[in-house]
């Protein structure tokens, strides 16, 4: 999805910088959409959002090219697999999935606040899951470590981007900040986020997958309207499915939590 949404994004005329953690599949995705984007320009910069210090260091790189940032999106993301560890000790979907997003969100603000206008504001874009409705943030045990279980790791981390979204766009609001930030649900879609699935359910997934999950282009499309539709000029706060405004999990409104989840965000990554 990452790709189909640089793709487009380029097609639009942007300047588009893609940041990922194989060199080698970020080049020949700049090498194919520059083919096809005609006024747009694209490039890559290395970032492992399993490390913080990564994370830092693609911070300054691009601050360095001195460009303005009227787009994030926080695309990256990992599912089911076996319990593992970032460089810097977190639960790996707790870690890369929203973590890592967490504080390159933050790092980037001030570009982002820079680069947003009135009529124009800078838009963030997490990628999060239907899956976040069965999420639990278990505040004393981030990383899972009591009792591990793949899918709700990867549950609480797309709860926590929904609760990060909403928390950073009452904070963009009372700042008076024109940046807005949202979260989008691309529904089931056929990548290689599934290919950690056991044997038989591998086995089940693929006549299925040509038959009721979307392609990564259709998987793409609320992320894209959301950072580019002027129906969304100026909205923050939502959940997008299909390109319209749902209702995310009740705890997902807890305001209590999304400050309790900021605050002990900040301490981990050392905000």
């Amino acid at each position: 999805m990452g790709y189909e949404i640089s793709r487009h994004l380029a097609s639009l005329g942007m300047h588009v910088v893609i940041a990922g953690n194989v060199e080698e599949e970020g080049l020949d995705a700049v090498k194919k959409i520059q083919e096809e984007a005609g006024e747009g320009r694209v490039e890559f910069l290395y970032l492992n959002l399993a490390s913080l210090k990564s994370v830092r260091q693609f911070v300054q790189r691009f601050k360095s090219t001195g460009l303005p940032l009227h787009v994030l999106v926080n695309n990256a993301g990992v599912m089911l697999l076996p319990q593992g560890q970032t460089e810097e000790g977190f639960e790996v979907h707790f870690g890369l999935n929203y973590l890592g997003h967490f504080l390159l969100t933050n790092l980037l603000l001030d570009a982002l606040k820079r680069s947003g206008k009135h009529g124009t504001c800078s838009r963030i874009v997490n990628m999060s899951s239907a899956t976040h409705y069965g999420g639990r943030m278990i505040m004393d045990d981030l990383n899972g470590r009591s009792c591990y279980s793949a899918h709700g790791s990867y549950s609480q981390s797309k709860l926590a981007l929904v609760l990060f979204t909403y928390h950073l766009q009452d904070m963009l609001t009372v700042g008076g900040y024109h940046v807005t930030s949202n979260a989008v649900d691309p529904g089931m879609v056929d990548t290689n986020l599934y290919e950690n699935l056991c044997g038989p359910a591998q086995l089940a997934k693929a006549p299925v997958a040509k038959l009721l999950f979307r392609t990564p282009a259709q998987g793409a499309s609320t992320a894209i309207y959301a950072a580019t539709a002027s129906e969304m000029e100026e909205v923050g706060g939502c959940y997008l499915f299909n390109g319209c405004k749902t209702a995310s999990s009740e705890s997902s409104y807890d305001t209590e939590l999304q400050a309790e989840l900021w605050k002990k965000s900040c301490a981990l990554v050392g905000l």
